[in-house]
């Protein structure tokens, strides 16, 4: 039976100019890529506008579309270059630019009024009042929604009415898009800058208060989640309404671009024809497992975060099985496979000793060449000189079959893209772009002036003490804190202002709203929560994932009617200067956390299921009033902890202290000062707060 719906768009990586050229050979309706900068790769090989030219009408003449990734949030000085970059894809016929940074949606519609924008998944959208939030105040195209939802969820999403593009294939972020500080405050490197380095791909150890690991999973990679795999569910996808299935992979070969989309494509196209059955899912399955992976999950699509997403032992390619060790000999084995194999293929065989093995014999994962043409069933003999155990897995991770196959297809559309001409010119020579649109990146005249002192709290007492502490302007909770006892936080809320948590989605929407409703004051960390303050009529701050990191970004947020635009914590101190200078000439209050333990990252994932199985019911969880702490290969000890829907928060093991430059931030402008007394002690909290009073007084008298 044919689909009633349209075929959503198929829309692949393309992080060289050859991933672009194995794109369109294998299928693809539309390609994303970088020019180089401002986009979340920053690794990439990208593209060089002048290739990007000649790229672009390859693609056209294939039918296929071209967006540009334009996904980083970005500094004040850079607004500029970055819509400079912008109007040189434009003028070489990108067809629409993925956007996080909301300064840089409202510079691209001001200065080029026709470009097609969509939403990054950085934005954090993920339920019906964030995407009516954006279609109302943002005016952008499509959205690109979290990889966390469900298919309900999805379904739930897309029938609001915009276009909605979801992520169908390729690595996961374990932490919720564009909430990740781990690289940035851990290692100098920002993932919202596009230059993560992959914190969650190490090694940890689990630990509880007194040191003692309590990791009783098989390896050490506690952060690291499988690949995402949506192939058994595109009929689905397709019945939910998605405009857009999108495959990750920008770092990727164009061997894994081309094997990948032609996956997606089969899947497709038998939906689109009514032929799509269990053989052909296993058919693009089998096919998939030849490129790089780490294991396939399907988890976030059935509702699922636990052990079943994360690939606990590995962070590299496993590729798919083709086989089984029968036979060791002296420096060779026989593996009766289950699969065909070609010569030049790259086995692995995964050896793991046997029960009956010494507590020292380690497992080992020998990578062998394959040496013949075989059908299943076979049994050939392969060379390897480690020793390895009969029974263990064996393992196809590089396919000959797949690199020919993109060779020669590649070779097919470089002789395509040579007689494209190159006569491309920069579209901004000669033009000055800031004038216009108001863009100015000169520093406002710093001003002294009196900020409002929050403090952040994890208990009522806390809270009830600091209310009557007349050096404390704000009493803030987070609603983490407030969701493990509602009944002892009651009759606070109306004094409180809550800190939202930073997902928003469907399982959330009742309890925000009822904050909403209650509380002094909300922070808005979602576009759904701004939906959701609107619709309650409170007043509201707001704080990253909702990032601004520039002053144009908080002004903005400021016209919307936030009270305050808190920082991102990853801000040094001249970014956060330019920030706040452009923001207080738009009479916008700007704060900064200025002591406490910043959050790293949020995980729908619970890491608590690395001590064992998940007894499948958070609030009764007596493993989540423990103490633990994520331990780091070096020995840092980063506290954890786990919120009454499983969702997991690690912070940093060092604390963020910023009182020693209360006066500087006063100077030039900084209307709001943060204490997270989460983690701090009492002696701690009462430091801070005497430090930051005075600050604050002194500047008020001045």
């Amino acid at each position: 039976m044919n689909m009633n719906r349209p075929l959503p768009e198929l829309l692949a990586p393309a992080g060289s100019i050859d991933a672009l050229l194995a794109a369109v050979a294998a299928g693809a309706d539309a390609v994303y890529c970088g020019l180089g900068a401002f986009n979340a790769r920053a690794s990439a090989k990208d593209i060089e506008p002048v290739e990007f030219a000649r790229a672009v009408r390859l693609a056209h003449a294939h039918g296929v579309r071209v967006y540009v990734t334009c996904n980083v949030y970005l500094r004040e000085h850079e607004l500029v270059p970055a819509l400079d970059l912008v109007r040189e894809a434009d003028a070489a016929g990108a067809d629409a630019f993925i956007v996080a940074d909301v300064a840089q949606v409202r510079a691209i519609q001001r200065a080029i009024p026709h470009a097609e924008i969509h939403l990054s998944t950085q934005t954090g959208v993920m339920s019906p009042a964030g995407v009516e939030y954006v279609r109302e105040h943002l005016g952008v195209e499509r959205i690109t929604v979290s990889r966390e939802l469900s298919l309900p969820e999805i379904a739930n999403v897309c029938s609001v009415g915009m276009p909605i593009e979801v992520f169908c294939h390729g690595a996961i972020c374990i932490c919720y898009s564009g909430a990740c500080a781990a690289s940035a405050l851990r290692r100098g490197r920002s993932a919202n800058r596009g230059d993560c380095t992959q914190p969650c791909r190490f090694t940890y150890d689990l630990q509880d208060g007194k040191g003692n690991s309590v990791n009783v999973q098989e390896g050490e990679r506690l952060l690291c989640p499988r690949d995402y795999c949506s192939i058994d569910h595109v009929r689905e996808l397709v019945e939910a309404g998605v405009s857009a299935l999108k495959i990750e992979g920008r770092m990727k070969n164009p061997d894994y671009v081309f094997n990948v989309v032609g996956a997606y494509r089969r899947a497709l196209d038998a939906v689109g024809a009514g032929s799509w059955d269990s053989d052909v899912a296993a058919a693009c399955k089998r096919k998939l497992g030849m490129s790089f992976n780490r294991g396939f999950t399907d988890a976030y699509l059935r509702g699922a975060s636990g052990a079943e997403l994360m690939s606990f032992e590995r962070a590299c390619n496993q590729g798919l099985c083709v086989g089984e060790l029968v036979e060791r000999r002296y420096e060779e084995v026989s593996v009766r496979l289950c699969a065909a194999v070609r010569a030049g293929d790259m086995l692995e065989i995964r050896s793991t000793p046997g029960p009956d093995a010494p507590a020292d014999v380690p497992k080992r994962w020998p990578q062998v060449p394959c040496p013949v043409d075989a059908k299943a069933g076979e049994v050939i003999d392969v060379h390897c000189k480690r020793k390895v155990e009969v029974g263990s897995i064996v393992n196809r991770i590089s396919s000959v079959e797949v690199l020919e196959r993109t060779d020669a297809a590649l070779a097919r559309m470089r002789t395509e893209l040579e007689s494209y001409s190159s006569d491309y010119v920069p579209a901004h020579v000669g033009r000055c772009v800031s004038e216009p649109l108001g863009l100015s990146v000169e520093p406002a005249v710093p001003t002294a002036r009196g900020a409002c002192l929050s403090v952040a709290v994890d208990t009522p007492v806390r809270a009830a003490a600091l209310l009557h502490d007349v050096r404390v302007d704000e009493v803030a909770v987070r609603q983490m804190a407030l969701d493990e006892d509602a009944d002892a936080w009651e009759d606070l809320l109306p004094r409180l202002t809550v800190m939202l948590d930073e997902p928003s989605r469907m399982i959330d929407e009742a309890r925000t709203r009822y904050l909403c409703r209650r509380a002094r004051k909300v922070i808005c960390r979602n576009y759904a929560h701004m939906q959701m303050a609107k619709e309650a009529d409170v007043p509201f701050d707001v704080a990253a994932p909702l990032s601004a990191t520039n002053g144009q970004s908080a002004a903005w947020f400021g016209r919307r009617g936030a009270s305050c635009v808190w920082l991102p914590d990853e801000l040094s101190l001249d970014e956060a200067r330019e920030a706040v200078c452009r923001a207080t000439r738009e009479e916008v209050r700007v704060g900064m956390l200025v002591c406490g333990y910043p959050q790293l990252m949020v995980t729908e994932h619970c890491l608590l299921t690395a001590e064992g199985p998940c007894p499948h019911s958070c609030v009764a969880c007596e493993r989540r009033r423990q103490e633990r702490y994520l331990v780091e290969a070096s020995g840092a000890r980063l506290p954890v902890r786990v919120d009454a829907h499983g969702r997991t928060r690690t912070f940093d093991a060092c604390m963020l202290n910023r009182t020693e430059d209360v006066d500087t931030l006063l100077r030039f402008g900084t209307g709001g000062f943060a204490i997270d007394a989460m983690l701090l002690g009492a002696d701690e909290l009462e430091c801070a707060i005497g430090t930051l009073a005075a600050a604050c007084a002194a500047a008020s008298e001045a």
